[in-house]
């Protein structure tokens, strides 16, 4: 090898070899300065990075102070708005509207506290019903006589008392009667007078002893025929004083004709006139019913239950019964149910019977009543009186310092009386449970107010 290249160097004339060995040297001398160039460029470059570096970085910091600034005023007025009350949602305790009252405001509203706590709930199950008289205490008064109407002292609507007189009429058939019972005692009159008489003369040996038991048969039989006119009488129901107490000879004619023929319609117990079909002068049959009577002091709830609910709908069970028409309940048991299911309705009459001192029950009154079917505790309850919408919430008032705040609260079951608090209040808390209606008014007004 070394002496090809010697060979080759020595084949090529001189100038040439001159040109080649400058060529050379020019182009590793301008390597030579790229080398120099390249990390002054670098470096350069690098600290016009890191100045623009430090030119953005020292903005971003001025910019990052304001909006640290601008974030510190947002949490001052973030931490100043309540919690709970973001956008205006939530349903926490610090979201509860202030109503200030005072002891003797709230005194003298008659709002009362009950303390929120656990209770039993009653399950039920609700069908329509309708209120009817107690047809045990109803009668349907009729004269058992037929005659005219002479006065009618009973007026409809009327309260009355066993044997009050209801209406006197004029008949044919009690006169009948009547007279037949004074024949009757005047027979037993005269067959008592030859008893005695035969007696004594029997006692005298005037008169033999078969004339005394002749004479004693006839007062028997006497006396048996005015048991049996008296007994027709008060089948009737007539009284048969105006016979008894009469006189022969002591009352004219026309004035015991007119006694005879009286016939008085009495109350057959302690009732209300609720129907009335007669009128003065009027011709009456003896199977007419021409007053009907009831005692309201007791109503039945009659209801019709579907086949699928005769297994909740039991006698004896519990049942509150409340009004379509007004604020009024009340509370009683299921006293029928009937055997069967009407053909068409597919139903079964049951009743309950409810105590009515007040008379607020009137038969014929539409009601909603609750059927009770089970029981299950609640942990948090408050009567139901104690929940109202306020502001399109459920909420309950809650006695503060203050007055009462507006409590949102989110209800559970319900029983008619009392109603679950499932989230928003805690067991212990005084709320109004009574006239609880009066702080909402209240929390109106203070509404209206600041909107003005």
């Amino acid at each position: 090898m070394q002496d090809d290249k010697t060979s080759w160097g020595r084949g090529l004339p001189k100038r040439q070899l001159i040109a080649i060995a400058v060529l050379v040297a020019m182009g590793l001398a301008g390597g030579a300065a790229i080398l120099a160039s390249g990390p002054a460029s670098s470096a350069k470059g690098d600290h016009g990075e890191h100045a623009e570096e430090g030119h953005d970085d020292h903005g971003h910091g001025e910019k990052k102070a304001a909006d640290d600034h601008k974030d510190e005023h947002a949490g001052e007025s973030k931490a100043a708005k309540p919690e709970g009350k973001e956008d205006g949602h939530g349903h926490g305790a610090d979201e509860a509207e202030v109503i200030p009252m005072t002891d003797a405001q709230i005194k003298s509203a008659a709002i009362v506290l009950e303390t929120a706590g656990p209770a039993t709930i009653r399950t039920t199950t609700r069908l329509p019903g309708e209120i009817g008289f107690n047809e045990d205490r109803t009668a349907h008064v009729v004269p058992r006589v037929a005659g005219v109407v002479e006065s009618v002292p009973a007026t409809l609507g009327q309260s009355v008392r066993k044997g009050d007189l209801l209406a006197v009429i004029a008949s044919a058939q009690v006169s009948d009667q009547r007279s037949e019972l004074l024949a009757a005692q005047r027979r037993e009159q005269l067959a008592r007078t030859t008893f005695e008489r035969e007696r004594k003369l029997w006692e005298e040996k005037i008169s033999p002893r078969q004339d005394v038991d002749i004479a004693e048969q006839a007062l028997r039989e006497a006396e048996i025929a005015v048991a049996n006119a008296r007994q027709k009488l008060i089948a009737i129901g007539a009284s048969p004083a105006a016979a008894t107490g009469t006189k022969a000879g002591t009352t004219t004619g026309g004035t015991l004709g007119g006694a005879l023929t009286r016939f008085e319609l009495r109350a057959p117990f302690d009732g209300v006139v609720v129907e009335k079909h007669l009128t003065l002068g009027e011709q009456v049959k003896e199977d007419a019913s021409v007053f009907v009577l009831s005692d309201l002091r007791t109503v039945w709830a009659r209801l019709d239950v579907p086949a699928g609910d005769l297994a909740k709908v039991r006698v004896g069970e519990r049942a509150v019964v409340r009004s379509a028409a007004f604020e009024q309940s009340a509370e009683g048991t299921v006293a029928y149910v009937g055997a069967l299911i009407g053909g068409q309705s597919r139903t079964a009459q049951a009743r309950i019977s409810l105590t009515n001192p007040d008379r607020a029950w009137r038969p014929g009154l539409f009601v909603n009543i609750d059927v009770v079917t089970g029981e299950a505790p609640a942990p948090v309850t408050v009567p139901a009186d104690a929940v109202q919408v306020f502001e399109e919430r459920q909420v309950v008032f809650v006695r503060t310092a203050e007055g009462f705040a507006a409590t949102p609260v989110k209800t559970g079951r319900g029983d008619g009386r009392r109603i679950e608090i499932v989230d928003g209040l805690k067991a212990g808390a005084k709320v109004a449970a009574v006239n609880a209606f009066v702080v909402k008014s209240e929390a109106g007004k203070g509404s209206a107010t600041h909107s003005h």
